[in-house]
């Protein structure tokens, strides 16, 4: 059983491409979100925010994983650090069509730690192992992780390689390492994504050290020409909060990393947009649900004041008028002058 999962994981990982990945971000990374990416790029990977076991075993599991067909390929990620548990959802995620199943080892907040799972998990290999072998003989997806370099004041290759060593003989081939270690105490969330120092160079050791992985860098990359410098060292390269907040961004990397010059217009995706919200509204959905992802899309372009004026003052409140979409649509030029 264990060997026949085994091979479903590596031949399941060999058809996904994370040349470019766009990182797992709470509150952010949801389906209205990763639609939007997605009309921009047709060839990143996208990830769920992360989702904990409980509330997909506890919750409303439809509401929590239901996805649009449009996304894919898409990962779903989880938080847990219950074999069982993350096995159960492992094996849901894959009935609901996730591509990938993904393992956080990465988040370093204090309810997450409270709760046993995230970054803290890194100072228990064998957990991680035992967790990870659950889930990998639970679904025929690749199942992956996404660490950090470290914590508190561990930040060693020796460390960093013995851990992925462990985690790599669960069946897991695919590892996304964000370059930082995790301050477990004394740090918000948001301060250990630019406080503790980028370690590029260790992430580029493990894969010299590793090449029968494929190892996704991660951490502050926001420009194509990085992408590129990193693409000579490592498999794949991760970015988060430099796509949420400019996601025409992907039109860059479209052309720039994929060669691909049949990329939508900004008019083209909110012409779309407003198609989708139309679609969600009559479902019940909250529009600045929707339109909150949409602040950056004019980031660093003419008009980009005016687009994130007409929708604080028109889009971004709760029970937004659905007239005011089709206005948006038929006035875009104007908006965007």
């Amino acid at each position: 059983m264990e060997k026949f999962q085994y091979q479903n994981n590596l031949k399941a990982m060999s058809k996904i491409n994370r040349k470019v990945c766009v990182a797992p971000m709470m509150d952010c990374t949801d389906r209205h979100a990763r639609y939007l990416l997605r009309l921009i790029s047709k060839n990143v990977m996208l990830y769920t925010e992360m989702i904990a076991t409980g509330a997909i075993l506890k919750g409303r599991q439809k509401n929590i994983l239901d996805f649009n067909l449009f996304e894919k390929p898409v990962a779903l990620q989880l938080g847990g650090s219950s074999p069982s548990e993350l096995a159960r959802c492992s094996k849901i995620g894959e009935d609901y069509g996730y591509d990938e199943i993904n393992l956080n080892l990465g988040c370093p907040s204090k309810k997450v730690q409270k709760n046993k799972f995230g970054a803290c998990l890194i100072k228990e290999p064998q957990l991680v192992a035992d967790c990870l072998a659950a889930m990998v003989n639970s679904t025929k997806l690749p199942v992956t992780v996404k660490t950090r370099i470290g914590f508190d004041n561990v930040e060693e290759f020796d460390y960093l390689n013995t851990f992925i060593r462990t985690i790599a003989k669960t069946g897991v081939k695919t590892i996304i390492l964000h370059a930082r270690k995790a301050i477990l105490s004394g740090l918000s969330p948001k301060d250990n994504l630019r406080i503790p120092k980028l370690n590029y160079e260790i992430v580029k050791e493990i894969k010299n050290k590793n090449q029968d992985l494929e190892i996704i860098i991660n951490g502050g990359i926001n420009t194509t020409e990085q992408i590129k410098e990193h693409l000579k060292n490592v498999d794949g390269v991760m970015i988060g909060r430099s796509i949420y907040h400019s996601p025409y961004f992907l039109a860059d990397i479209e052309r720039d990393i994929f060669f691909n010059t049949n990329i939508l217009s900004r008019e083209e995706i909110i012409n779309l947009i407003t198609t989708y919200c139309l679609g969600e509204a009559s479902k019940g959905t909250q529009i600045n649900q929707v339109m909150r992802h949409t602040v950056g899309l004019f980031h660093g372009a003419k008009g980009a004041n005016n687009w994130k004026r007409y929708l604080s003052e028109n889009l971004l409140v709760r029970n937004a008028d659905i007239n005011k979409i089709t206005y948006m649509q038929k006035t875009f030029t104007s908006l965007t002058a």
